[in-house]
């Protein structure tokens, strides 16, 4: 039975602060991304780059004082980081194509995805009171979009069908992309993981952009009501992919995106103190449900996923050296 000294082991409360914290850091780039959107600004790759850039150059720096061997080998870093590049895309791309309330419910599907892969590649066993966590995240999440559904925003978006897919997508390659995150940060190295994430996104993004965005960003008009909000983004992604990694570590990718559900709740925390906006009552009832879903999922024994976690620091480069070209530092 979970007790309390359980609940408030230190790796618990860790993983659950860091994880909103992420939370915050994201509910961040999204009012970012509004204030760049009312200013007719439409350049999605472009917001990513300059966290990209970021990544390699203070991870990178670190990698080059360090003159350490490569404990994976590059050209999965390239996967990773084209993957990382699309899952972006595609999900803020979606917003051209179907609601809101679409996009947020159907980038839920990133969680079963997680829990298939980590299950199926990293061996990682759930107990039924980490099922049970998820399913009231969930459950919360859902509650707060049916309390601000209307049937104009249901009727909504030019190709809802086309919308929804292209969520779909981006959804399943997030689960990829943290997936193969959590492996590499148990079993390679954080600095190394954010450094050639980094420098293979940023050279992606570049590609990206030279096709899809070089006319947008020439009709720019770079007033300091642009750039702030864009450098703001880029510094709050940077902050957010710092983290990520260590909550991976701890907590593993399937606590990294049951804490990123609060995201959309924290944001109307802040309209009701920032902006003076009323919301309806489900929105706090749906936010003590998360809270309820991420104590349930991270307390009490301790998670076989941890564990792994634990396993894979010491065994992972010699068991999946064929698999993933991890070698010994």
């Amino acid at each position: 039975m979970a007790n309390l000294k359980d609940f408030c082991a230190k790796s618990t409360l860790l993983g659950l602060g860091l994880g909103q914290l992420l939370s915050l850091l994201i509910t961040s780039t999204g009012f970012s991304s509004s204030e760049l959107a009312k200013k007719g600004i439409n350049a999605p790759t472009s917001q990513s780059f300059l966290n990209y850039v970021l990544l390699a150059l203070v991870y990178g720096g670190i990698m080059l004082k360090r003159r350490q061997a490569l404990k994976a080998k590059w050209y999965y870093y390239v996967l990773l980081g084209l993957v990382d590049v699309e899952a972006n895309f595609l999900v803020v791309k979606a917003y051209q194509y179907t609601s809101i309330t679409s996009v947020m419910l159907l980038d839920c599907w990133t969680i079963p995805c997680v829990l298939f892969l980590t299950w199926f590649f990293l061996k990682t066993k759930y107990r039924l009171k980490n099922l049970v966590g998820v399913i009231i995240c969930v459950a919360g999440l859902v509650l707060v979009v049916f309390s601000d559904v209307h049937s104009a925003d249901r009727s909504s978006g030019s190709n809802p069908i086309k919308g929804d897919l292209l969520v779909i997508a981006g959804a399943t390659l997030y689960g990829v992309t943290n997936v193969s995150e959590e492996f590499f940060v148990k079993s390679a190295d954080r600095v190394e993981l954010m450094a050639f994430l980094g420098m293979f996104g940023a050279i992606i993004s570049a590609c990206q952009i030279s096709i899809l965005e070089r006319n947008e960003l020439k009709s720019i008009h770079w007033s300091a009501g642009a750039t702030f909000p864009f450098v703001g983004f880029s510094l709050a992604m940077f902050l957010f992919y710092s983290g990520v990694p260590v909550l991976l570590k701890i907590s593993g990718s399937t606590m990294l995106n049951l804490s990123l559900l609060t995201s959309d709740m924290w944001a109307v925390l802040i309209r009701i103190f920032a902006y003076h906006e009323k919301v309806d009552w489900m929105y706090y009832v749906a936010f003590v449900a998360v809270a309820i879903g991420l104590v349930v999922y991270s307390g009490g024994d301790n998670k076989v996923d941890e564990n792994n976690g634990e396993v894979a620091d010491e065994e992972a480069p010699n068991q999946e050296e064929d698999k993933v070209g991890s070698s010994k530092s």
